[in-house]
């Protein structure tokens, strides 16, 4: 199984939406709350590529994108295989 890394904030609805998407799939994740854990926010933007936004997602160490992209990588049938799911 793949290795999901989330950088998010509290009361981001964008977050909430993919937290949610992946909660459906049953998969676990490492949530990294920026707004708590100290250097998060930039360690975030610096692994993200200059990206600011939360959510930031990352499987198995590679950037993968925000809300929008895990959201259009279902909708294109993509998102099961980035990360690492049969079928």
């Amino acid at each position: 199984m793949a290795e999901i890394e989330i950088y998010t904030s509290p009361w981001c609805p964008f977050c909430i939406a993919a937290k949610r998407l992946l909660d459906k799939k049953g998969l676990a994740y490492n949530e990294i709350d920026v707004t708590i854990k100290s250097g998060a926010r930039r360690e975030m933007i610096e692994r993200a590529g200059g990206n600011r936004k939360v959510p930031q997602i990352f499987v198995d160490g590679e950037y993968i994108g925000d809300c929008d992209d895990i959201m259009a990588l279902e909708a294109e049938g993509e998102l099961d295989a980035r990360l690492g799911l049969g079928g």
